[in-house]
């Protein structure tokens, strides 16, 4: 989208979301069922303002229609009931697979030598650029919202986290917190590489030990998806997600 396209449309107040369209995509998504009626309204305020400021473009020959498109518009907006559609800044394109896709990844080791492979994802976001996902998993997620994941929570973490300027599992806070975030996080991440290098059992993926951003975003997942579980191993980054996203809808 051209720079004074994508200004002219924030300038723009969002259209509201029509009713039939917003009861189809509640339809489709336990999350926003879950929530109280204060929480659903402020979601479908931030779900308005995500469609009208973001390009959503599927791929291929996937078709998205309106009660689909606000259904992806929620669940991106779920994790800014509290932060805000400040949470929207910096970015200005969904794009939507069909399933899981493939990407291109290259890395020059220490001796000198290019290694290239493919990975196949089901969602990405880049620190500047679109957020990417899998409709196919976006949709299994809705099939099973309780399993611990939740693909488009997970990728929107890591636009809150890149917002300060760093991806490094830490989003912008209050400096108080944001100290008191790092040094539990950190905690908590050592711990929790420790357990998964020692093959000892968690109720949490594994993939959270891959890095700092991917462990806040696993997390994440988590806090909408099993807060028990997080709950149950990690009571104090539990209680910092709850702070900054509010109570999980399946608390």
């Amino acid at each position: 989208m051209p720079l004074f396209e994508f200004l002219r449309r924030l300038r723009r107040p969002p259209a509201p979301v029509d009713d039939t369209v917003w009861r189809d995509a509640v339809a489709a998504v336990p999350w926003a069922q879950a929530l109280d009626e204060t929480r659903r309204e402020r979601l479908r305020a931030l779900s308005a303002r995500f469609v009208h400021e973001k390009t959503i473009s599927p791929i291929g020959e996937l078709e998205l229609g309106p009660a689909q498109r606000v259904q992806l518009a929620m669940l991106c907006c779920l994790p800014l009931l509290e932060f805000g559609e400040e949470g929207l800044r910096g970015w200005s394109q969904l794009i939507v697979y069909p399933d899981a896709f493939r990407v291109n990844r290259s890395h020059t080791d220490a001796a000198g030598v290019l290694h290239e492979w493919q990975d196949e994802l089901i969602g990405e976001s880049w620190d500047a650029g679109p957020l990417i996902l899998s409709w196919a998993d976006v949709q299994a997620d809705c099939e099973d919202p309780r399993a611990g994941f939740c693909v488009a929570a997970h990728e929107m973490a890591h636009k809150l986290d890149v917002l300060d300027g760093v991806l490094d599992g830490t989003p912008p806070l209050p400096r108080p917190w944001q100290r008191e975030w790092a040094h539990d996080f950190q905690h908590a991440y050592d711990d929790f590489i420790e357990r998964v290098d020692d093959r000892r059992e968690t109720r949490i993926d594994p993939y959270a030990a891959e890095a700092p951003e991917e462990f806040f975003a696993v997390v994440t997942e988590y806090h909408f998806s099993d807060p028990a579980a997080l709950r149950e191993q990690m009571p104090t980054i539990a209680g910092h997600l709850q702070r900054f996203y509010g109570p999980s809808p399946f608390a």
